[in-house]
């Protein structure tokens, strides 16, 4: 079997802009997603700097039809409740845009498989293989699959860190946040999305299509109040879809690129969504990897060089965050009790 030059685990943002930015290098490519699309997922409400970089990876416009553009939200956490906006240019006001994740996932996916990614979907990774410490492929279930490099974008679930022993230094205890989607709209939350501090944590909610309304919630102490509830202000819209939940632990890999393999997205590290990039950061770092392994086959005698680089961005952006997560929470009215303790 010729072995592929990557294969990536999960379907998502970073796993798809992985898989993409390494196909327009010319890269032979496998994608592996264990679900089939459309999945529930939340995520929705995206941040303005993510329009440039799906420009770079030839997705193609979203229309007014798929998007709600706005231009930032309104935040009510350590005093009234202020409009906080994005900025703008000479070009004019810069808007996020609200996009259901299954139209993001659909518009990712079709262009990694238009550039010739193998795209294998549903397909489990099983096992991962390696020899010598060096990670040469994955055992799925529909047969091995061989690479030179292995791309883990698997999430929070952290598939390549599991399988490999690698350490994962954790920043906060656990940290679940809920999220739903109701029918219906209220007025304050039309137009832009709203973040609203509480004593128990704090509730974000979005108006994302038409007619629909999404909510997530942290509680600061897990099991403290009554997690699994709808937002008080909002329980008179009926749901539309469950209630889940998500492991959003602040969290970093110690060796997020190695022999063989680099961690892109959540599966890299993790913090929770009031960061608000998210899916920023996945489209970034599957970019970033996949420069670092396309230069690591070009010139084999850097790819250590590659690899050490790489890890230091991941490392730098994650202590930027962190950082800047910690001093907002402590001007939260109730902050933690954890925030002091966890370094």
């Amino acid at each position: 079997m010729k072995p592929f030059d990557a294969v990536v685990i999960g379907g998502g943002p970073a796993g798809c802009a992985a898989a993409i930015s390494c196909a327009q290098r010319g890269l032979r490519v496998a994608l592996l997603e264990r679900e089939r699309f459309p999945r529930f997922r939340p995520g929705e409400s995206l941040h303005p700097g993510i329009e440039p970089l799906l420009q770079q990876l030839g997705v193609p416009p979203f229309s007014a039809q798929h998007a709600v553009r706005f231009s930032g939200h309104w935040v009510q956490w350590d005093g009234p409740l202020r409009f906080n906006g994005f900025g703008g240019d000479s070009g004019g006001t810069w808007q996020g845009f609200h996009i259901a994740r299954a139209a993001l996932d659909t518009a990712l996916l079709q262009r990694a498989a238009a550039l010739g990614v193998s795209v294998l979907q549903p397909c489990q990774a099983r096992r991962l293989l390696t020899h010598d410490r060096r990670v040469i492929g994955v055992e799925t279930d529909k047969g091995p699959l061989l690479s030179t490099y292995l791309i883990d974008a698997s999430g929070a679930a952290g598939w390549l860190s599991r399988q490999h022993r690698l350490s994962v230094q954790r920043c906060s205890p656990l940290l679940v946040a809920r999220y739903g989607y109701l029918q219906g709209c209220l007025d304050p939350y039309q137009y832009a999305p709203h973040l609203l501090a509480d004593p128990e944590g704090w509730t974000w909610v979005a108006n994302v299509q038409d007619q629909l309304l999404h909510w997530t919630r942290l509680c600061f102490a897990e099991g403290k109040s009554t997690p699994h509830a709808v937002p008080e202000a909002l329980r008179g819209l009926p749901p539309s879809g469950p209630v889940l939940g998500a492991d959003v632990s602040w969290r970093v890999s110690t060796a997020p690129a190695g022999a063989g393999y680099f961690m892109v997205g959540d599966a890299a590290s993790l913090l929770d969504p009031a960061a608000s990039h998210g899916v920023l950061k996945a489209l970034m770092s599957g970019m970033q990897a996949a420069q670092a392994l396309f230069d690591s086959l070009e010139q084999p005698t850097i790819q250590y060089s590659a690899q050490g680089q790489y890890s230091q961005w991941v490392s730098d952006w994650f202590a930027r965050d962190l950082a800047q997560m910690r001093h907002f929470y402590a001007t939260h009215p109730c902050p933690p009790d954890w925030l002091a303790s966890w370094g």
